[in-house]
């Protein structure tokens, strides 16, 4: 690397820390007075990361993916979109973890933010047609995700179906394979996770799980490997 690649990765990985930091305070702003939504049979969610004193802390987290995207995308117009949805990202995964919820001021914010972000790339790199790609992406993101959060027996809510449009935008910028493949990735993480928690008997087969980690974890990879 170059002291400008480093120094460009140092930046986008202080970014994601602090998103990190600032997440549990956010998410605590956020959490209902009642306990989170219990599934059908009263069991809510295992505690979220950093609250239960397992998994990473949400700092190291948001480091390592701010600091992943700017090591694997490089200075391209459009990385300052990518850190944008990403930061927000980590707060909204924490929130999700935390109480079960997928708040519109996030999700709006990590929309704002990415939309216009791109758009300015577009008009910096005279590539107004990777906007309308960016378009298509969050368009079909999100008529895909109401027809799944419609399906009988579905567990997503429209605070899923909502960020899954949001992380069209970045992911439709790349390319048709790209959104694919961040569509694909995150039903195939969540259910290792699902599948891993019910071997190990943390959970039951109608227990309450966020969807929006594995959604922003599997938009991430989609990034890195584009």
């Amino acid at each position: 690397m170059t002291g400008a690649s480093i120094g460009l990765v140092t930046a986008a990985a202080v970014l994601g820390a602090s998103a990190g930091l600032a997440a549990p305070h956010v998410a605590r702003a956020f959490r209902p007075s009642a306990p989170p939504r219990p599934s059908r049979a009263g069991q809510a969610a295992p505690p979220p990361a950093g609250e239960s004193g397992h998994g990473a802390p949400p700092a190291v987290v948001g480091a390592v993916v701010c600091g992943g995207l700017a090591a694997v995308r490089g200075p391209e117009p459009a990385l300052p979109a990518f850190l944008l949805v990403a930061a927000v990202g980590v707060v909204l995964a924490v929130v999700d973890l935390t109480s079960l919820r997928l708040p519109d001021p996030l999700v709006g914010a990590a929309a704002l933010g990415g939309g216009t972000a791109l758009t300015v790339a577009a008009v910096a790199a005279g590539t107004p047609g990777r906007l309308a790609l960016a378009l298509a992406g969050a368009a079909l993101s999100f008529l895909l995700y109401v027809v799944l959060a419609l399906l009988p027996r579905s567990r997503l809510g429209f605070g899923d179906v909502k960020l899954a449009a949001v992380l069209g935008l970045p992911l439709g910028w790349l390319g048709w394979p790209t959104l694919w493949l961040g569509l694909l990735l995150p039903h195939l993480l969540n259910g290792v996770l699902v599948l891993a928690l019910l071997v190990a008997g943390r959970i039951r087969r109608d227990t309450a799980l966020p969807f929006g980690p594995a959604l922003l974890t599997g938009a991430w990879l989609a990034v890195l490997l584009a």
